[in-house]
């Protein structure tokens, strides 16, 4: 490869499994910062935390602002952390994760960061809790406190890998590895080549249908997974 490869990778579900606590830290947060204990919670897979909690606030029939969320997302990473033990004891790495990133951080030309719906702060410690933070490049990376949009995620990503590396990323230089459709989507809508992986809730199917056109079960194999990441670079 004569240019850089910037791999975006998704977070949830697609490197990990909180194994149900960070539903449970996400209404701990909620009820501190809203006085209303979370009974329901909105659509999550694929969504931006900013907006998942907006839209949680209105199925409690609670209006937020900004502020709300900025005060959210404090709670949600004071939540993290004290109970960031518990995190590595119920949740779990995702087959072959580890190994991808490993591969691929062993690359010169490949540069590893993520494009997911958490605010920083907790993405930096769900990756680090689980031992998988050693090849992110966490400045290029992009999160939920960004922006409400995915696909605005992946576009903000691809400056700052421009700014960052000196030198300019396009998004043919990119690809994108999720577990949605919401994933797909993002990076379709910025020409970015994405990789699915039926890992999460969506099926096989449903990500083909949102148009991947690359789709691995999951990212036991290896091989297949930086087979996949070079030939795109190569396409």
């Amino acid at each position: 490869m004569a240019t850089r490869r910037i791999v975006l990778w998704d977070i949830d579900h697609t490197l990990i499994d909180t194994g149900g606590v960070g539903r449970d830290l996400s209404g701990q947060a909620f009820e501190q910062v809203t006085g209303t204990r979370m009974l329901r919670q909105a659509k999550i897979d694929g969504i931006t935390e900013s907006v998942i909690f907006r839209e949680t606030a209105k199925l409690h029939g609670l209006p937020t602002s900004r502020r709300d969320f900025e005060r959210f997302a404090e709670a949600l990473t004071e939540a993290h952390i004290a109970r960031s033990a518990e995190l590595r004891k119920r949740g779990h790495v995702l087959p072959g994760a580890s190994a991808a990133l490993d591969s691929l951080g062993a690359m010169p030309h490949i540069v590893q960061t993520v494009v997911t719906g958490n605010v920083r702060r907790v993405a930096e410690i769900k990756l680090r809790v689980f031992g998988l933070d050693r090849t992110i490049i966490w400045d290029i990376g992009t999160f939920g406190d960004d922006d409400d949009v995915r696909s605005k995620l992946v576009r903000i990503s691809l400056g700052r890998a421009t700014s960052i590396l000196g030198e300019t990323v396009t998004p043919s230089d990119a690809v994108l590895i999720g577990d949605t459709p919401a994933d797909v989507e993002a990076a379709l809508e910025n020409g970015v080549p994405v990789i699915a992986v039926a890992s999460g809730r969506s099926s096989a199917d449903e990500l083909r249908e949102a148009g991947a056109l690359r789709v691995l079960p999951d990212l036991a194999d290896t091989a297949s997974v930086v087979k996949m990441v070079l030939e795109e670079a190569t396409a």
